[in-house]
């Protein structure tokens, strides 16, 4: 059953966002501009991998490459509003993950770089 509210946030540091793209350059282009724009303070883009899905009723198998997103508390729901926009898929994958540990210094750089 799922909860009727989100859970507590209240220890949250930081946010790690999963989203994915099917071509590496895009996820470059991407990557760089949530970055320029301080929607992250870092986005580590991993090598493509498969992905098999649903997808309009069919299964689908896709080469995707994925964003690792280091955002920060207060700029979260601006990193999805921009995804949500500028994302060339027609649902994007945004898994946004609550980091609430973490090496103090790197989470107040996060913090930082997207104040």
């Amino acid at each position: 059953m799922m909860p009727d509210k989100e859970p507590d946030n209240t220890n949250v540091r930081a946010w790690l966002v999963l989203t994915t793209l099917d071509d590496p350059a895009e996820a470059e282009n991407l990557a760089g501009e949530l970055v320029q724009r301080g929607l992250a303070a870092c986005v580590h883009i991993l090598p493509a991998g498969r992905s098999i899905y649903v997808w309009k009723g069919n299964i689908e198998t896709d080469s995707e490459v994925t964003l690792l997103i280091k955002t920060s508390v207060d700029a979260r729901d601006d990193l999805q509003a921009h995804l949500t926009e500028h994302h060339p898929y027609e649902t994007p994958e945004i898994i946004a993950v609550p980091i609430t540990h973490g090496s103090p210094d790197y989470l107040n750089w996060i913090t930082q770089c997207t104040s």
